[in-house]
């Protein structure tokens, strides 16, 4: 598999960049607003908030970012290319048959990608487990985070995954909610309500503030996960 281009695209470094690393993944089936939605969340916490890096995208001790909402990746890679996990060069191939970035990530071809995802409903339950998995080795640095969409909460797996978190107190674990009002089922109080119910602690911000978005994400929480609702604009504005 090849994914040489005519000119190497460097990959510029700053958040107001990222429009144009997006800008050159081109074609059907970009899932844009599932994308758009994710971009700020996605660049705090891979800015200042996660412990990875290219060098250490396989190290024991790194923490862990599940992309469940992974039916709309361009977001995604355009972070990840900002960062150095793989050249930009390869995202004007997106999506084609012999390119690494698909419409839904895949693990062994995405260097950075903890998870192959798109089908909703996946990616908490993963991260309990590897959250779990962590907590059975010892390991108590590294943090996982999910991010997940909120039509994500309509799953039966979801509920399950963060009523077992909340009750065996995974604080470790962590889930982003993108908010942008695609869900299908409401609930009295709102998303942040399911999961203090469940024994979570939980804070609701502006998805497009990065400074609020950063308070929130490294928020202390002993004993209990945490979940951040990130609310952005509705998905049909």
């Amino acid at each position: 598999m090849t994914h040489a281009t005519s000119t190497a695209i460097a990959a510029p470094s700053g958040f107001a960049e990222l429009p144009y690393l997006m800008g050159l993944m081109t074609g059907d089936e970009k899932h844009g607003p599932a994308a758009t939605s994710t971009l700020d969340a996605l660049w705090v916490l891979y800015d200042r908030v996660l412990r990875v890096s290219p060098a250490t995208a396989t190290h024991p001790g790194r923490d862990r970012f599940l992309l469940s909402k992974g039916h709309g990746p361009m977001a995604y890679y355009a972070v990840l290319a900002a960062k150095g996990f793989f050249p930009a060069d390869w995202l004007p191939g997106f999506g084609g048959y012999d390119s690494p970035l698909g419409h839904h990530p895949d693990r062994r071809l995405v260097p950075g990608a903890e998870i192959g995802s798109g089908s909703l409903g996946h990616g908490l339950p993963l991260g309990v487990g590897t959250a779990l998995g962590l907590r059975a080795q010892g390991r108590t640095e590294p943090a996982v985070w999910v991010l997940i969409g909120d039509a994500e909460l309509d799953e039966g797996s979801n509920h399950e995954a963060l009523a077992y978190a909340g009750a065996t107190g995974l604080d470790r674990l962590h889930t982003l909610v993108i908010d942008n009002s695609s869900a299908t089922h409401g609930r009295p109080g709102g998303i942040a309500a399911r999961f203090e119910a469940a024994g979570w602690s939980v804070a609701t911000v502006d998805g497009r503030n990065h400074e609020a978005l950063y308070e929130a994400f490294s928020a202390p929480h002993p004993g209990r996960p945490h979940a951040v609702v990130a609310r952005v604009e509705p998905k049909d504005a």
